[in-house]
């Protein structure tokens, strides 16, 4: 199996399940939702039983706040779901995250693309939840993340798949990206209905990681010259539904994906 991540198959991958989430703010609000969920989101959730993998600033969107969150199964979900919102860190910091919140019903659930195609997180360290603490700086990730959200018609998925892992991968690579995952749709019925997911659509999802945004410009502008990348993308183009979707992120101090 080719593993374009620079991933081995012992490599122990975080979260074969993964929900990527987009909130829509009240307008000024995103710093007050970043300094409630890094004091008291993280942890909580984690000794509920899933893993917090990052929490981001989207650049182009100053009203979003996206985050990704992992577990170990769909049952896991569930029981660590259960478990998250019927406790008392949520029960009493609620209502103070809803109040930022306008939207926050954009929820991709998804799994691995193909094997060793999940998040390495070896050696991903997080900064305390002291406020004044300096982050820990994970060199094998991302100062910026950026998410690549594919969405493709019924059918397509596989043969998407086999073309991105073969044909687009390398060329992202030697382009100066550092391809950190690739996801598809988990097409499990939603495990905690509490917590509605996009359903009736098929994505194909890639996180990318730069160590700067003059890095990411740069990959962009080599990319948009590359005759692999653009062969990629006519063979690709009746796969696709819509516009690809692009998310620029930057991570909050306390992110375990970049910094």
């Amino acid at each position: 199996m080719n593993l374009p991540l620079n991933i081995t198959p012992e490599t122990a991958l975080a979260s074969p399940v993964v929900e990527l989430r987009q909130y829509t703010l009240k307008p000024g609000q995103r710093e007050t939702l970043i300094a409630l969920f890094d004091r008291q989101f993280v942890e909580s959730q984690e000794a509920s039983g899933m893993t917090v993998i990052g929490q981001f600033r989207d650049l182009d969107r100053p009203d979003m706040f996206v985050w990704l969150r992992g577990f170990d199964s769909m049952d896991a979900r569930k029981d660590a779901l259960t478990a998250f919102y019927g406790g008392p860190i949520w029960a009493a910091h609620r209502d103070a995250a809803n109040a930022t919140m306008i939207d926050s019903d954009d929820v991709l659930l998804l799994k691995p693309a193909w094997a060793g195609a999940g998040l390495d997180l070896s050696g991903a360290e997080r900064a305390g939840s002291s406020f004044g603490e300096k982050p820990l700086r994970n060199k094998r990730l991302a100062g910026l993340v950026v998410i690549w959200i594919h969405h493709l018609r019924p059918g397509a998925e596989a043969g998407f798949i086999g073309r991105f892992e073969a044909e687009a991968a390398p060329v992202l690579t030697a382009s100066g990206a550092s391809l950190l995952a690739a996801f598809v749709t988990e097409h499990a019925e939603n495990s905690f209905p509490r917590l509605p997911v996009r359903t009736n659509e098929s994505v194909f999802v890639s996180i990318l990681g730069f160590e700067t945004a003059e890095a990411q410009a740069r990959h962009e502008t080599v990319l948009a010259t590359s005759p692999g990348w653009e062969a990629f993308l006519g063979k690709a183009e009746p796969d696709l539904t819509k516009p690809t979707e692009i998310l620029r992120l930057s991570p909050t101090s306390r992110s375990l994906l970049g910094k």
